[in-house]
């Protein structure tokens, strides 16, 4: 039975460094913690760092609260990196990164020939190609998500992988398993994790990094799926968008949505899915005309209540891949008006509007209607921007209940103890 002074730790490895957080059951944030990873990308793939990392996090972590509260935790990762491990279970070189791209076409060619177009292993950033790279390593007795790691760092023995991890190394997860099409490309399977639900109780501490032992072990997710539940978004039809230099929608669906040509695939989180798109639109466009302060003292002159006459698409170079398919569509801002705060209104008109359509294209393939919005990034704080996107939009903006993707791994953790 879960107590009153029970905690629940989410870890986020992300690409910088490690944060933990600390939750009541009340949801409540008891303690958060950071350990930096340094700006190198060497040592950013190094999984020594990682460990050293998670250690000081940790250890800082259990000065604020009673490590001996913890009832559960879970771990997230960056989505698509992975590592080589020997026969004693420790890392061969570096981890590949989820950024690291694949040129060896021979590998890449593999994979189309053999993954159905829905799969999210296609493309130079495939996971399932930085596996095929990596079983060349000399002694390599299994292949890893980073999550996976640092939960079994936690364990002290290998643990399964979680459905969400395993998204970009082929796994389906309709099917909920690694499919028989990967036999036909030159990975060896039996390198490849078992692969459980998130959520699921994998292991129990050790009693490594200072935790105490018993703590009950959960199979999280990658770390933009526990961003996405860190904001409260739980139900089909809750949507997120992260408006920073470019602008990611996200939707929970009750459903999977899989539309390549749109590079939208789906997470599978429990029963739920997590479908969304990435456009070329966002700040970015805007800072190509003015600066932070600017569009802050130029918002203040917009009504954002009045019609808007432009017909704006801001990009910053030509190119879209979401909602409007098209690798050669030209970015549109004429015309300009003389005032700078109607051209302004303009431009964040024309990236609601970009939103807007987003949503309705997520419907249109099979996702649920949009019935509420929590927005993220820089872009969300400007008060005026979010009433000209309600105004578009028109559901409900929800308060995001927290910005740390740990946050998101904590709940995780808190829903399987319920």
């Amino acid at each position: 039975m879960m107590t009153r002074s029970a905690l629940f730790l989410g870890i986020d490895i992300g690409t910088s460094g490690v944060r933990a957080v600390a939750v009541d059951p009340d949801l409540k944030v008891s303690a958060i913690a950071r350990a930096e990873f340094g700006t190198d990308d060497v040592i950013r793939r190094d999984p020594s760092v990682w460990h050293q990392a998670l250690g000081e996090c940790l250890a800082e972590l259990c000065q604020k609260v009673d490590p001996t509260d913890f009832t559960a935790l879970s771990v997230d990762g960056t989505s698509g990196t992975i590592l080589a491990l020997d026969g004693k279970h420790e890392p061969i070189g570096s981890a590949l990164m989820y950024n690291d791209a694949v040129g060896d076409q021979r590998i890449l060619g593999e994979i189309t020939a053999n993954a159905p177009r829905e799969s999210a292993a296609h493309g130079a950033s495939s996971a399932l190609a930085r596996a095929i790279m990596l079983q060349e390593c000399s002694g390599v007795a299994r292949i890893v998500h980073q999550a996976d790691w640092i939960a079994e760092r936690l364990a002290g023995h290998p643990v399964p992988s979680d459905e969400s991890n395993a998204l970009k190394s082929g796994y389906d997860p309709v099917a909920r398993q690694w499919p028989e099409w990967i036999k036909a490309t030159s990975l060896q399977m039996d390198l490849l994790p078992e692969v459980v639900p998130t959520g699921t109780v994998i292991a129990k501490t050790s009693g490594a990094f200072g935790l105490p032992s018993g703590i009950s072990i959960v199979a999280g997710m990658t770390d933009g799926c526990a961003s996405f539940l860190a904001t409260g978004a739980n139900r089909p039809g809750d949507g997120v968008t992260a408006l920073g230099t470019t602008m990611t929608l996200k939707l929970l669906s009750d459903g999977p949505l899989f539309a390549p040509e749109y590079g939208i695939y789906s997470h599978r989180i429990g029963d739920l899915w997590l479908a969304g798109g990435a456009s070329n639109s966002g700040g970015g466009a805007l800072l190509d005309h003015f600066t932070p302060d600017e569009i802050r003292g130029l918002s203040g002159q917009i009504d954002p209540e009045s019609p808007c006459e432009l017909d704006y698409y801001p990009l910053r170079a030509p190119g879209e891949r979401f909602p409007i398919d098209d690798p050669t569509l030209p970015s549109r801002e004429t015309p300009r008006p003389i005032d700078d705060a109607e051209f302004l209104k303009g431009l964040l008109t024309g990236i609601a509007r970009i939103e807007a359509l987003g949503y309705q294209r997520l419907s249109e393939l099979g996702a649920p209607s949009l019935a509420s919005i929590r927005s993220v990034g820089g872009g969300a704080n400007n008060p005026v921007w979010a009433r000209i996107r309600h105004n578009l939009l028109g559901v409900p903006a929800e308060p995001v209940l927290a910005g740390e993707a740990a946050f998101g791994s904590a709940l995780v953790a808190r829903g399987a103890m319920i």
